[in-house]
């Protein structure tokens, strides 16, 4: 860990922190674990803000959740197979949303909110 440098502002001694530059935004998965560890788990988020680390957590719970997402939803069509796209759009519609929604439920539960 490399050592913090500080700034004198008026009586108080205030760190030289800097956010690194992102290359690449992060997606809805990477937002939401961030929005939750800035919700309920403050240490963690501090700690994680402090070490410059935050976007590269983040970064990397958004490509596993991701991964995850598209293995789970290769099960999920393999146990439960849709119906025809061509002669029923709707109904495919419906029955994948569903599968999404069942893989996006194990995805925050396991990734996400913990």
């Amino acid at each position: 860990m490399s050592e913090i440098t500080y700034t004198q502002i008026g009586d108080y001694l205030m760190p030289d922190i800097a956010v690194p530059e992102t290359a690449e935004p992060l997606g809805m998965y990477g937002m939401m674990r961030k929005r939750y560890l800035q919700d309920r788990r403050r240490t963690l988020y501090t700690i994680f803000t402090l070490q410059g680390t935050l976007y590269h957590h983040c970064l990397e719970i958004e490509k596993t959740a991701n991964e995850r997402l598209g293995r789970m939803m290769a099960e999920l069509t393999e146990k439960a197979p849709p119906p025809d796209k061509a002669a029923n759009p709707l109904e495919w519609a419906a029955h994948m949303n569903g599968l999404k929604a069942q893989a996006e439920e194990t995805i925050l539960d396991e990734l996400i909110y913990s």
